[in-house]
């Protein structure tokens, strides 16, 4: 090659480096498009087994994502994971180290302390942050939390939905007149986010309520249980969370306690709960936003494409299809189409926190989309709005057999009428206190970057 042909080829590879450089932000990021997941797992620790579960579904659910699809149309999803223990300082350490990850989706902690100890950060940053199932009830209000979503179920829909299931046990709301209800929660704020609307329900419809704390991790309940063995009640709700769920169906069946008529709640529902206790566990019926088993398209996939492959998240293939693991789906199942709906109005790129909260609340998936997505019957809907962030979430009950779990009641609604008033209530005295302006539709809209 002479010197002449050497200085021009010189410049044309100049040229085209430097009109790659002058190319629009938009073109060169979509070389090299992420979206970034930041994990506050916990794989060690009391609440393990919901953890490994809930963070390996939704790892295999974004996994399967890239590997089927390339990504949501060609935006790689990726995620850090920082263990938490589930404790609340871990949490909010993880979330000042991760947080200066470009392109964050958003944050999943699955945790009700490190989500309380992060709303003012995630409006602060504009970065959604999902409870779902769990978290701050009245952060249900869009109006005045843009930021935070309880998807599917917040505390007090999940409340309605088991006063209403035992209501039709017990022959209609009516005959609840006179019953004596237990409530047996974890002693943390997770556990008693219900006690003021467990005590309005039993005001409402006439039942007799007493609200007893087992102290974290509840690994001892002989005292709690012998109190409801005096008390006498219809019904024991158990608002557990790990261990204490296992220890509290045992110790119920050493005091003689029929073990049917313990309603738990959505994390109370778990295989890890009902295996560990035997046959202790055997009727117990508990409350759930999504079914258990992998039979569903959805799951079967996942097996097909990442643990035939030697890809899974879980190390323990028989926890496949199992409550944590279905929950952790179904969680990137919401994530993923809410990146998709916003990816429709904002480009087909990486987002910013605040164009994934428009895709939340514009996430809208009737049965029909379930069905398509793979997870007919898995879970049943969900309608996200500016102002409702939990998306009207439907509930059924599953029963444990002694092997695996059964569902034995339809799609329940919980009373959304009733309940509506009483988180706007709540939220607006925090506006008040924190000084929000309440949010229109209007705003909603808006999207800054």
């Amino acid at each position: 090659m002479t010197l002449h042909t050497r200085l021009k080829t010189a410049a044309l590879a100049a040229g085209i480096a430097l009109a790659a450089l002058s190319l629009p932000a938009f073109t060169r990021q979509a070389l090299a498009d992420e979206q970034h997941f930041p994990l506050q797992s916990y794989r060690v620790g009391p609440y393990a087994a919901g953890g490994t579960g809930f963070f390996g579904g939704f790892i295999d659910y974004l996994n399967l994502i890239n590997t089927r699809d390339g990504g949501v149309n060609g935006v790689k999803l990726t995620w850090s994971e920082a263990e938490t223990q589930y404790e609340v300082e871990r949490g909010v350490e993880a979330y000042e180290r991760l947080k200066s990850h470009q392109g964050i989706a958003a944050w999943n902690p699955l945790s009700v302390g490190i989500a309380y100890a992060m709303i003012d950060r995630i409006t602060a940053d504009k970065v959604p942050l999902i409870t779902i199932n769990h978290g701050r009830t009245d952060s249900t209000d869009g109006r005045v939390f843009p930021y935070v979503f309880p998807l599917l179920l917040n505390p007090y829909s999940e409340t309605s939905g088991i006063v209403n299931y035992i209501a039709s046990k017990e022959g209609g709301l009516e005959k609840l007149k006179g019953k004596k209800i237990v409530v047996l929660y974890h002693g943390s704020p997770y556990g008693k986010e219900t006690i003021p609307i467990y005590e309005l329900l039993a005001q409402k419809y006439g039942f007799t309520l007493q609200q007893i704390e087992v102290p974290h991790p509840g690994n001892e309940q002989q005292s709690q249980w012998l109190t409801i063995r005096r008390a006498k009640p219809d019904y024991v709700v158990l608002r557990g969370w790990g261990v204490m769920n296992p220890v509290a169906l045992k110790t119920a069946a050493k005091t003689g306690f029929p073990v049917d008529h313990i309603i738990g709640n959505v994390w109370s529902n778990s295989e890890e709960d009902v295996i560990p206790a035997g046959e202790a566990a055997k009727g117990y019926t508990a409350i759930t936003t999504q079914a258990s088993g992998a039979d569903y398209p959805v799951v079967k996939e996942i097996v097909k494409t990442l643990y035939d492959q030697g890809k899974g998240n879980l190390e323990d293939k028989k926890r496949i299809g199992s409550v944590y693991h279905n929950l952790g789906i179904v969680n990137g199942i919401l994530n993923v189409e809410a990146i998709r709906i916003a990816q429709a109005k904002f480009g087909k790129r990486t987002l910013t926190g605040d164009e994934v909260r428009w895709g939340f609340e514009h996430l809208q998936l009737d049965p029909a989309r379930v069905e398509a997505l793979g997870a007919k019957d898995l879970f049943h809907s969900i309608n996200v709005t500016w102002d409702n962030h939990e998306g009207n979430g439907y509930v059924t009950f599953q029963q444990w057999d002694g092997t695996k779990w059964k569902v034995v009641s339809d799609w329940i609604a919980p009373d959304w009428a009733l309940l509506r008033p009483i988180i706007e209530k709540s939220s607006e005295a925090y506006a008040a206190e924190k000084g929000i302006k309440l949010r229109t539709a209007a705003d909603a809209e808006g999207v800054t970057n």
